[in-house]
């Protein structure tokens, strides 16, 4: 079984690119907190690469920005690859299944909110007041 669940914040804004046929492919990388603080009583944070394909990629591309708190189920995908000077090197990254928006954008109210996130299928039915 290869199954990744994550939580944490885009460190970047989201890159995305057309594949030659045509397909959307967007790259993510997003950090998530290490869950204990290190010798010097701060916590650290992993900062890991995301692959979102097709429409998520397009809706993660529109909606997602730095900073904005995502969770992410995919799995692990360890590839390999040739550098220009010939050298191999090997890639670890998550291939996303899917992608929630957690949070809301910083420049939206409640209401505008509201419909982007119906636009990009949240579709959670947790009341908007919910503390959590």
């Amino acid at each position: 079984m290869n199954r990744i669940v994550l939580v944490g914040r885009l460190a970047q804004d989201p890159e995305i690119r057309y594949t030659q046929t045509g397909i959307a492919v967007a790259k993510l990388t997003v950090a998530v907190n290490r869950p204990f603080l290190n010798q010097q009583g701060e916590r650290e944070a992993d900062f890991i690469d995301i692959v979102v394909w097709r429409n998520q990629a397009e809706n993660c591309a529109q909606y997602l920005s730095k900073g904005r708190l995502v969770g992410i189920d995919g799995r692990l995908q360890i590839r390999s690859y040739e550098t220009a000077e010939g050298q191999r090197r090997r890639v670890a990254e998550v291939v996303a299944d899917r992608v929630e928006f957690l949070d809301w954008a910083k420049d939206t109210d409640q209401e505008s909110g509201s419909s982007a996130r119906q636009q990009t299928g949240d579709d959670s039915g947790f009341p908007d007041d919910v503390p959590f």
